[in-house]
């Protein structure tokens, strides 16, 4: 037979079954349709999870002091060892794979008022400049603080999303005035809502930001409390920490080696363990989406089944008449393949149209009571989710027809017109 009388008679036999061969057609789309949704929802759960966690900071590294474990130069053990104001300046010379550092003062639990209401919040004094583009820092109204205002020691202060609202509620507060500790600053800008999993001290949110030489007018500024830096490149990341230590281990005498003496966390590490939970997500939906594949596909093979066998004498007769074993087997291969391929355009087609009409399902946004959607699932249809479920389709088809069309080209001729 020719191959295009196979396929005529292929496509016969699935006219002549429609509603059966429609019904297994819709099961194999639902297949599709689920395995493309929860691709979606892992990939949007993935990156909103990434971006929560990378709002703390771009490629953030910390730096606080700690106790020395090995003597060095002289120095005894156990030596406490606290960084200085002057110690950014010398890393800012000897280490050029630094693209941004700024020293951090906090006082906690400080009283800020605005007219009548009072709350206790942390107040952090930072370099402006650096100290933005290390910390992500984003304005949602107003300006973020600037070199001039540290040089000149400026009462200018950036609010937290949710410092502003304790202090102002629905208020515009650019321009108004609060109190630190006695002292009057202006408030030149309000932070966007950060939506942040990681965190050290006190969330962004919820702080109060002052030039760090304005610091210096309530607190001592001399000795931080921590330093944070960003490399210009995360190739460059290891290497910029080795330096660092170097620099520091000269100015304050102690090994280089020694890791206690200085405490640095690399907040890029953690991001194996977000990578760890998103991988176990994508892989658990993936394993149910591809269990529901593999369902149509048994029901596709039953289905087949049942064709051959209500078709043996069919068979029989087509055999009698000279056809060979390889065009029944191509047939019933080709039946399958057809509605295998309907199927799953259809439910790629059903899962695209599903994923742009759900848009975004809630996750953080609703515990940072945030609406801009920054901390959401968006449930975008990227090209692997589709790729991979026509090929995982089209093997489950494959499997599925070729059992059925292997026993129908096995067909005893003669027995098969006897069949019943």
């Amino acid at each position: 037979m020719k191959v295009r009388s196979i396929m005529g008679e292929a496509w016969n036999a699935l006219l002549f079954n429609r509603q059966r061969s429609t019904l297994t057609m819709l099961s194999l789309a639902w297949g599709v349709v689920c395995f493309v949704i929860l691709y979606s929802y892992g990939e949007g759960f993935d990156s909103a999870l990434t971006t929560s966690f990378k709002a703390v900071g771009q490629d953030l590294i910390l730096m606080f002091g700690g106790q020395t474990s090995s003597q060095a130069g002289g120095e005894r053990s156990g030596r406490v060892i606290q960084l200085e104001r002057s110690d950014v300046d010398a890393i800012r010379e000897a280490v050029p794979m630094v693209a941004a550092i700024s020293p951090e003062v906090l006082m906690r639990r400080t009283t800020v008022t605005r007219e009548y209401r009072t709350e206790n919040m942390t107040i952090r004094g930072v370099l402006p400049a650096d100290y933005g583009r290390v910390r992500n820092m984003s304005m949602g109204s107003g300006r973020w603080l600037s070199t001039e205002d540290d040089l000149q020691k400026e009462r200018v202060a950036v609010l937290g999303a949710e410092a502003a609202k304790k202090l102002f509620g629905e208020i515009p507060p650019e321009n108004e005035k609060i109190t630190v500790n006695g002292m009057q600053f202006i408030v030149s800008g309000v932070l966007k809502t950060k939506i942040q999993i990681s965190n050290y001290n006190t969330p962004d949110n919820e702080c109060v930001f002052i030039p760090y030489d304005t610091m210096s007018l309530m607190h001592d500024v001399k000795y931080p409390e921590d330093i944070v830096w960003t490399p210009v490149n995360p190739m460059f990341r290891q290497q910029a920490v080795k330096d660092i230590r170097e620099t520091l281990a000269r100015i304050h005498n102690f090994s280089p080696t020694d890791d206690r003496a200085v405490e640095v966390i690399v907040f890029n590490e953690f991001m194996k363990q977000i990578d760890g939970m998103s991988i176990a997500l994508r892989v658990l939906l993936g394993l149910i989406g591809t269990l529901t594949l593999a369902i149509g596909g048994i029901g596709l093979a039953n289905i087949m089944l049942v064709s051959v066998t209500q078709r043996t004498r069919e068979i029989g007769v087509i055999k009698s008449l000279g056809a060979t074993r390889r065009s029944i087997l191509f047939q019933f291969l080709m039946e399958a393949m057809v509605i295998v391929t309907a199927g799953g355009l259809l439910g790629v087609l059903l899962g695209v149209a599903i994923s742009l009409a759900v848009g975004t399902l809630p996750l953080l946004g609703p515990l940072f009571k945030d609406e801009s959607g920054t901390g959401d699932i968006h449930l975008t249809v990227s090209r692997f989710a589709i790729l991979t479920s026509t090929i995982m389709l089209e093997i489950v088809g494959l499997v599925s027809g070729l059992w059925p069309a292997v026993r129908a080209s096995k067909l005893d001729p003669i027995e098969a017109l006897r069949y019943e």
